[in-house]
């Protein structure tokens, strides 16, 4: 996985975009999160922008969502030791603002100042914290932090996706004729990015063939 300051190199290059028109949550995270141009109250995306930085900065994190509490609760139900008290630059903070939901807003960690923390967030304003529609640097009382995030590192080989036949029989042959086969029977489709296979899924592919399961 890619170190932290990478993750937070690529969130502070995006410092000043902003959504076309204001107001409309169209934005190149949100088009990148859903596969097409989105728009509307429907699709905040300060998760989106934490997701699609950690995809760019080449360490795609192991749950894909656009909810600040799936994400908190998937870690805290999976990954637990990935909770910190002590977070790094690049880790993800979820922020908890006073009424309303149990949390409210995300951003990735740059460093503490004083009792305050100092994050790079999408979606964010002077005039709404959590859904201001720009990219900026943003400085709040670290008494508003839910959580904060270290991802877990995992091993490139363990993240790589594989989402064409012509990838898996360059990268990984071993597998490609199990997959060809399960793809021409119609009981391997794939998602919307491709195949969309991690190497854990397709030695599992190839153990399950050798046992007869797919007979």
């Amino acid at each position: 996985m890619a170190a932290g300051t990478d993750v937070l190199a690529v969130a502070a290059a995006e410092l000043g975009a902003r959504e076309s028109p204001p107001g409309s949550n169209r934005v190149l995270y949100n088009t990148w999160y859903y596969g097409r141009e989105v728009s509307g109250s429907a699709y905040p995306w300060c998760m989106a922008f934490v997701q699609w930085c950690y995809d760019r900065a080449g360490a795609a994190l192991p749950f894909k969502t656009a909810s600040c509490g799936a994400l908190l609760r998937w870690y805290r139900e999976h990954q637990p030791d990935c909770l910190t008290r002590d977070p790094v630059a690049g880790d993800i903070v979820i922020f908890d603002f006073p009424g309303g939901k149990a949390v409210d807003h995300t951003g990735i960690f740059e460093r503490m100042q004083g009792d305050s923390v100092v994050t790079v967030d999408g979606n964010t304003g002077t005039l709404s914290d959590a859904d201001g529609g720009a990219v900026l640097r943003r400085v709040r009382a670290a008494s508003l932090v839910a959580a904060y995030i270290h991802p877990r590192e995992i091993e490139e080989e363990e993240m790589k996706r594989y989402q064409t036949m012509e990838e898996i029989e360059r990268e990984a042959p071993w597998a490609a004729e199990t997959v060809r086969r399960l793809t021409a029977a119609g009981a391997l489709r794939g998602t919307d990015a491709g195949l969309d296979l991690t190497t854990d899924m397709l030695r599992v592919l190839v153990i399950h063939e050798r046992l007869g399961l797919y007979q």
